[in-house]
């Protein structure tokens, strides 16, 4: 074997899951006492450009070289990194972010656990190594995905490492945090099993503020109790997101379900609790969110529809032929028609996100998805054959369009 004579561990994310009972699917080891050259000697290909890490010729799988790390500069890239043979496995693990992910497996499958990590599962708890947690601000957000991930299972955030992570963000060091890194947390922390909680991690510590102050000045802003007897807009959004995950929701669903309400948080305090033309409003928000956090073009684009249309959607049996038109056109529908679903999904996880009304049906799906499929039905052919040619096609289309869809909303209200 490659590994022969080397003194690997498996360490981090699949000692943790194994010892909770959850699926492996990935693995990482550390190899104590060797040096690069030697790796390489035995065929690892080199990866690491900060410091050494390998990839196991045959698996594919992440060989780090056990290294202690210092901090030199603020942000998430100012560290010195060392490895070299004299670094042990402890100092290795001491600078793990969490005593749950400081633990390793020996290749007799014994649990090396000198942070009490086992003891952390048993108590549910998601609690620091040590105060070196505080040198990189991107722990905050894997604490709050971590929190998210494993909140079903009862864990929640120690006291002690929430303190912490409020004096990181007082020190400044969470706003040194590069887009990228935050969108690649918030995009697993979204696709966890309780998103919902990454949101609420963030804001216990003050966090939220610096990385998402969108959605964060959306706590403490009334709605109307007969529509969301919530009340405030900020738990809205985290009742939705539970709503997303119950309707087995995609990245860019939840992305959209998260942003859609973004206007009501730039409401007029005279206005409240009412949020009149907030879906508008909401627009040019999602799209600085977007344009800071580098958010990809496909939840971007769902993000705006959702922001813009869901209002008229939890409306659409009420809606004229025109106005429901012009939201099947504003979509892009009649040229992406599987967009449609993802719209709806999210939707619907707006609509039934509200305390007390999560079960409620959500009968306008149907509606808009027969509405998409009449006007498609509506082609361009006998219009040619009646003797219209260039723009007066479109318009006749146009027209007919709206006709059928009058009379979808008189079949309904018969």
């Amino acid at each position: 074997m490659i590994t022969t004579g080397l003194e690997v561990y498996e360490v981090g994310g699949a000692v943790r899951d194994r010892l909770l009972g959850l699926p492996v699917t990935e693995h990482d080891w550390v190899v104590v006492g060797a040096t690069p050259e030697a790796m390489t000697e035995r065929g690892f290909k080199p990866v690491g450009k900060d410091f050494p890490v390998f990839l196991h010729p045959e698996t594919g799988e992440e060989y780090a070289l056990a290294r202690t790390e210092r901090k030199v500069a603020p942000g998430y890239h100012g560290f010195q990194f060392q490895a070299d043979p004299s670094v042990s496995l402890v100092d290795d693990l001491s600078r793990r972010d969490l005593r749950i992910n400081a633990m390793a497996c020996s290749p007799a499958g014994d649990i090396i656990d000198p942070y009490n990590g086992q003891a952390d599962l048993a108590d549910r708890k998601l609690r620091h190594v040590t105060d070196a947690f505080r040198e990189d601000p991107v722990r905050v957000l894997r604490l709050a995905r971590f929190a998210a991930r494993l909140a079903p299972l009862g864990f929640s955030v120690a006291t002690s490492t929430r303190a912490l992570c409020q004096a990181m963000v007082t020190a400044g060091e969470v706003a040194a945090l590069v887009p990228e890194r935050v969108w690649q947390e918030t995009a697993k922390a979204l696709l966890a099993p309780a998103p919902e909680v990454f949101i609420r991690v963030l804001r216990d510590c003050g966090a939220l503020t610096e990385l998402l102050p969108e959605v964060d000045c959306l706590f403490g802003i009334p709605q109307p109790p007969n529509h969301h007897p919530e009340v405030d807009s900020g738990e809205h959004i985290l009742l939705a997101l539970q709503q997303s995950v119950r309707l087995e929701s995609d990245l860019a669903e939840r992305f959209s379900v998260l942003v859609h309400d973004l206007g009501k948080g730039i409401t007029p305090a005279d206005e409240l609790p009412r949020h009149r033309g907030h879906e508008a409003r909401g627009v040019p928000l999602v799209d600085a969110l977007c344009d800071r956090l580098r958010v990809p073009n496909e939840c971007r684009e769902l993000a705006r529809g959702v922001t813009r249309y869901h209002l008229q959607c939890h409306r659409i049996r009420e809606l004229r032929g025109e106005t429901a038109l012009a939201l099947l056109e504003g979509l892009d529908a009649f040229r992406r028609p599987t967009r449609i679903e993802s719209f709806l999904k999210a939707c619907e996880a707006d609509y039934r996100g509200r305390l007390g009304l999560e079960d409620r049906a959500y009968p306008q799906a149907d509606y808009l998805r027969e509405a998409l499929r009449r006007c498609q039905a509506v082609a361009a052919k006998p219009f040619a054959e009646q003797g219209y040619t260039g723009s007066e096609i479109g318009k006749a289309i146009h027209a007919a369009r709206v006709t059928a869809l009058e009379a979808l909303r008189a079949e309904q209200d018969q």
